[in-house]
């Protein structure tokens, strides 16, 4: 099949598109075929070799980890899904390997559940990995209860656009960092945006004198120190981008597969009450473009990967 992949660390040169051996799909997985894949933060950093101390590669390495497409070949073990099948999946195992930026990859099934069916493939692969980490860090981590503020971070990203809508959803008050450009898309999620930067802490505080119940931290470094002091008595901070998290109080949070999550994210994208907004869309062959785009750090939204399998 034809895939991306990499034989070594290193920036997106390293990224090579051609043929790679078809996967296997084991007794609890099923052969999908990948209509798309989205880009986060995670898949170049992995590339780099920024997660080698928790995540063995098995080179040559297919990156991504987010997919939606259609089952080919469910696995011996497999009542879940069927042939046909429309299906989102946050298919990350503990090694890197056998990942989405393919033709075709073998998903364990609790890492997948049914696409959402008011979703383009393009929007459905946007919403596995960014979904779920917004889901399970407001719901399992903060905890997030209705009337409470929350600050998120980067709410124009992949992961913040979704925190900001679940924010909203569970009935809390949502305060977004993001630049000033983005500003009208944010408010449009539900959020109250604040331009980052120096001065972050005092615009925060303008909005919120009291302090705010929870943050979201999605970026790490400077940003985790000034949030760190903007949580009221009592409140909580999570951050998915800086360990650092745990040295100010907080917790230091990496999203899990979660097939019962995933589906209640698909429910929830159905009802209207999430969207994926998708700001640019690559073919497999320039997906080393897409990390590019993705690394700068300003995308709204998500940077997709199309995928024209075999049939």
């Amino acid at each position: 099949m034809k895939a991306i992949s990499y034989a070594r660390y290193g920036g997106p040169e390293v990224l090579e598109y051609g043929e790679v051996p078809d996967p296997r799909v084991g007794p609890d997985s099923v052969l999908v075929r990948v209509r798309a894949a989205a880009v986060n933060p995670v898949d170049w950093k992995c590339r780099d070799g920024h997660l080698d101390a928790i995540l063995q590669p098995v080179f040559p390495v297919v990156p991504g980890w987010d997919v939606s497409g259609v089952v080919v070949r469910p696995g011996a073990s497999v009542t879940e899904f069927t042939v046909g099948d429309e299906v989102i999946g946050y298919v990350r195992e503990d090694f890197l390997s056998r990942g989405t930026f393919a033709e075709y990859v073998a998903a364990p099934v609790r890492t997948l559940a049914r696409k959402p069916r008011n979703l383009s493939f393009e929007e459905a692969a946007g919403l596995p990995l960014t979904g779920l980490t917004a889901y399970q860090v407001l719901t399992k981590a903060l905890r997030v209860k209705r009337g409470e503020t929350v600050l998120v971070h980067a709410a124009a990203g992949g992961v913040g656009s979704i925190a900001v809508q679940l924010g909203r959803h569970l009935g809390a008050r949502v305060i977004g960092t993001a630049s000033e450009r983005n500003h009208a898309f944010v408010r449009g999620l539900g959020g109250e945006p604040v331009t980052y930067g120096e001065g972050l802490a005092e615009r925060v505080r303008g909005l919120a004198p009291e302090g705010v119940d929870a943050v979201f931290d999605t970026v790490g470094g400077e940003t985790l120190k000034v949030s760190a002091n903007l949580v009221a008595p009592g409140g909580r901070l999570v951050s998915i981008a800086d360990a650092e998290a745990v040295d100010y109080g907080g917790r230091y949070f990496f999203v899990r597969p979660d097939s019962e999550d995933l589906l209640r994210l698909t429910e929830l994208a159905e009802q209207g009450v999430v969207s994926v907004h998708v700001s640019e869309t690559f073919p497999l062959e320039r997906a080393a473009d897409a990390h590019r785009l993705n690394q700068e750090g300003r995308t709204r939204g998500k940077v997709v990967v199309k995928v024209d399998s075999a049939e």
